[in-house]
Order: structure tokens, then C-alpha cells, then sequence
């Protein structure tokens, strides 16, 4: 985390000198202490961050992905005189088990072009669809299938 913490710090700054990273350096060093004091942080957690960080990555690349793709069959379906939006609504568990992975999983599916997240409560899902063809198999989509390699 104070790695994350001290990257931000340059970002947000705009520019590298001696004088903003050593003040970048108390002011992580006061933040880190704020974390660990009121939030409990852990060293656990870092590592935990740390583990999980290439799978984050690849679900964003995924995210990109799927939402290009949708958006290009939404842009089809929206300029093809012959196809018609049929909406529907899906039920279905994800059986995440964590309220985290459960939220990034629900708006993930708004995010992506033709399907919104209308209600999520634990690991049961109520999504609407343009199509049914993009809403069949969301329990076991790819956001779902990388969401369950997160470590626990």
C-alpha cells in the first residue's frame, strides 16, 4: 500500500523532485499510519493486495474487452432494420460469497454495453438485457470465472 500510496502521490504531483518526494514520504508515512490505526490495515492485507493485483489486471483488459465487443452488437442491433430489442430479465447467483467481488461483478455488467445490473443483494443478481443472447450464461461468464481466482 505505501508503494500504491507514494505512486499516487507522483501522479497527483505532476512532476519529480527532491522536495516532493520527501514530503511525499511523510505524508504516505502519516497516511499509512491513519490506515493501519483506523482501518485496521494490515501487512496480511498488503500481501493479499499484492497477490491479487495480476488478476486485477487481467479482469481490466477483460472488462475492455467485453464492454468493445458489446458495444459493437449493440451498435449492430441498433443500425440493422431486420433486429429488434427484446429485453429481458435475468435472475441468477453468482455465488461469489464476498460483498467486493459481488459489486465490482454488478457494475461490471452495467459498464458493459446492453446489460444493466437492476438489483444485487449478496450473491443473488437481477440484470435486464437487450437481447437474451447477452444474458445467457452470466453466472459463468468470463467476469465471473475471474472474479472467483481473487484470493481470499
Amino acid at each position: 500500500m505505501p508503494v500504491l500510496l507514494f505512486l499516487l502521490w507522483i501522479v497527483l504531483n505532476g512532476r519529480i523532485t527532491v522536495e516532493i518526494m520527501a514530503i511525499g514520504m511523510i505524508v504516505i508515512a502519516l497516511v499509512y499510519l491513519f490506515m493501519i490505526r483506523v482501518f485496521h490495515w494490515t501487512l496480511r492485507r498488503d500481501l493479499l493486495l499484492l497477490r491479487s493485483l495480476p488478476i486485477f489486471l487481467l479482469y481490466l483488459l477483460n472488462l475492455l474487452r467485453e464492454a468493445a465487443v458489446a458495444a459493437v452488437r449493440v451498435a449492430l442491433l441498433s443500425f440493422s432494420p431486420g433486429k429488434k430489442p427484446e429485453p429481458i430479465i435475468k435472475e441468477f447467483n453468482s455465488g461469489l460469497g464476498r460483498m467486493g467481488l459481488n459489486v465490482i461483478l454488478a457494475n461490471s455488467i452495467t459498464l458493459t454495453p446492453g446489460t444493466i445490473t437492476v438489483r444485487q443483494e449478496g450473491d443473488r443478481f437481477i440484470i435486464h438485457a437487450l437481447r437474451s443472447e447477452y444474458a445467457d450464461h452470466i453466472e459463468n461468464s468470463s467476469f465471473v470465472r475471474l472474479l472467483r481466482r481473487f484470493p481470499r
